[in-house]
């Protein structure tokens, strides 16, 4: 993947960060002009040694909120990541910015590990990335006894929480770096959890007595969209091609066999398109992340296996072509969409199949009665944003224990409120029928039984002669699936887990059966060509191809960044972001001082790449 660290520039004398403040380290180094929301906070916290546990959007800038205090304070900062694939990424465009940076993992031969050892042993490391089973080896801890250290940073932290989506249990041990290194402030950081793994990071890490700061959940830029399956793969190709066509996205599947299929869809419709699983060899998955990182316009089909620490920001949508199991699942994937800030879609299609699925597959589980528990409450939790009738953003960010004081005006239910009807006489019929059946069919002969099909199963089953049978023509088969998909995300019905598919009824369906309580549908949208969502996301501005007015310069800077790129053997956004390279074309800058005032443009950047962009920028303003 990347190209083996380059050990000559581990040794080089770095630029003096003893008398540099945070503010002067964020521009001169990083090339911002400020810090952004909570960030210079939390940097302050950890210059003057405090603990801190970070709870940050994905996209909100966790990194520098110990990248910039690992470059004030003397001595250099451990950063403990849960992949091979993120730390080499964040070292490689690391070093783009001159920072002593480097990484050990199992990819290294013992002489490169060797050689990053003596490098930190002698003090000529800004920051190390290890793996936390790396970490916790006697081997390594006595290193770094012996090392001049200025911080730790427990990256994905969520990952120690034992009811968490990712959890590792390499990072239960992480606790002994409090005992191990006392004067040594540690900062935990993560974009997703709840109030509860909030708890549970803080107690499993010794942070109890950290500073807490929770910068809010809310990625404004990304529109929330959730809609009834129907035909996946043809709804998927609409929503490409009417929204995104050409972006870069991640598709999500829950199944190896899906997403091989998935994948082979999209490229036989002229898509490049890769899977992604734990089934394709090492290669096979290390040259797939490499393609979409630094090619425009990859689609990724993947397990949930892909995209943890993925730092590509221009990702312009996330689709799911199933059910998550929980929100901690569904907030972490679609933030890997919009990074940079820009327009993005989160777009789902679920049905009932979905829900029986997974109800199946956690009642199938091996874990204990409490752990079902957990996860019975973290899907209807997810069950329920999908059936919401009201803002799905504000159900979200409730969720994880933010307010969102008015409705975002960015999800569906926003930007076309979903209709309800009283589906009180309709659930009785629907209820009385898996009664009067027996509780040992699916939901297509339920239907059939309440349409009075006249197939040859039900004439063999004799359920013709029930009284539910026929009772149900008013609706069509699509609206008894509604009906059905609700009742089970709702816990009225709930799968056999001995029996595929086959419905029974639950307690709580008691009082609809006797009519003593009655209940509200979501109407499912009549399907139709959905609105751009670069149109409607108008809470962070247009997408950049929206905004460029000079086309033809555009390509050129992104040719020369992809040119360099590939010498550099990097994805193109370490060398520079699509927003810095359109401030670039909007500021036109002329000598490397104005350049040196482009957002995103670092001294060391500068140094590296100043001349040729503005060779090129001389040669747009020719043509």
């Amino acid at each position: 993947m990347y190209p083996d660290q380059d050990f000559e520039q581990l040794t080089r004398e770095p630029p003096s960060s003893a008398s540099r403040s945070p503010e002067q380290v964020l521009h001169e180094v990083f090339g911002y002009e400020s810090f952004r929301l909570l960030q210079g906070e939390i940097v302050q916290e950890v210059v003057n040694g405090g603990d801190a546990l970070v709870l940050m959007p994905t996209g909100g800038g966790k990194s520098l909120c110990y990248q910039v205090p690992a470059l004030v304070r003397p001595g250099t900062a451990i950063v403990i990541s849960p992949l091979i694939a993120l730390m080499q990424d964040q070292v490689a465009a690391l070093r783009e910015l001159g920072v002593r940076a480097a990484f050990l993992n199992s990819t290294m031969d013992y002489e490169q590990a060797r050689a990053t050892e003596y490098a930190l042993m002698t003090g000529e490391l800004d920051l190390l990335y290890c793996a936390p089973e790396r970490l916790i080896q006697p081997r390594t801890i006595d290193l770094l006894h012996n090392a001049s250290l200025s911080l730790f940073a427990i990256d994905e932290a969520h990952c120690v929480s034992q009811w968490g989506h990712d959890f590792r249990s390499d990072y239960l041990q992480l606790s002994m770096l409090a005992q191990e290194f006392p004067g040594i402030p540690r900062i935990a950081l993560t974009a997703t959890a709840d109030e509860r793994t909030r708890k549970e990071i803080a107690e499993r890490l010794s942070l109890t007595t950290a500073r807490h700061f929770v910068s809010g959940f809310d990625r404004p830029n990304i529109q929330y969209r959730i809609t009834p399956k129907t035909n996946a793969n043809k709804q998927l190709l609409d929503f490409i091609k009417a929204e995104h066509e050409g972006d870069c996205g991640i598709v999500y599947c829950l199944s190896r066999n899906k997403v091989d299929a998935t994948a082979r869809m999209l490229a036989d419709k002229g898509y490049t398109a890769l899977p992604y699983h734990a089934g394709l060899d090492a290669t096979a998955r290390a040259r797939h992340q490499e393609r979409f990182l630094r090619e425009d316009g990859v689609i990724i089909v993947a397990t949930i296996a892909f995209g943890m620490g993925i730092d590509k920001p221009d990702v312009r949508f996330v689709a799911h072509l199933d059910l998550p199991k929980s929100l901690e699942a569904y907030y972490q994937e679609t933030g890997r969409a919009g990074r940079d800030g820009k327009p993005s879609t989160a777009w789902m299609v679920y049905g009932l199949q979905d829900v029986i699925k997974l109800r199946q597959m956690l009642e199938a589980s091996q874990g204990n009665d409490q752990f079902k528990r957990v996860e019975r409450q973290k899907l209807d939790a997810m069950l329920g944003l999908c059936e919401v009738t009201r803002c799905r953003r504000q159900v979200l960010l409730r969720y994880f224990g933010d307010e969102l004081e008015q409705p975002c005006g960015n999800c569906d239910t926003c930007l076309t409120p979903p209709e309800t009807w009283d589906g009180t006489v309709a659930v009785q019929k629907a209820l009385s029928c898996v009664y009067r059946t027996g509780q040992r069919f699916g939901v297509n002969y339920l239907i059939d039984v309440l349409r009075g099909s006249e197939n040859e199963r039900i004439l063999q089953s004799g359920h013709q002669a029930i009284s539910t049978y026929g009772i149900g023509t008013e609706l069509s088969a699509n609206e008894w699936k509604s009906v059905f998909r609700q009742l089970v995300a709702n816990g009225y019905l709930r799968a056999d887990p001995e029996s595929y598919g086959a419905l029974q009824l639950t307690e709580q369906c008691r009082p609809l059966l006797k009519g003593e309580q009655a209940i509200e549908l979501r109407k499912d949208p009549v399907a139709k060509k959905s609105s751009s969502p670069r149109s409607a996301g108008k809470r962070s501005g247009p997408a950049i191809r929206e905004q460029i007015t000079d086309q033809a310069g555009w390509d050129a800077l992104r040719a020369c960044r992809k040119e360099l790129a590939d010498k550099q053997g990097v994805p193109p956004y370490v060398i520079f972001h699509d927003t810095t390279l359109f401030d670039m074309l909007e500021r036109r800058p002329e000598t490397l001082e104005q350049l040196a005032e482009v957002s995103g443009v670092g001294a060391a950047k500068l140094e590296k790449y100043g001349e040729v962009f503005l060779q090129t920028l001389r040669e747009i303003a020719q043509s």
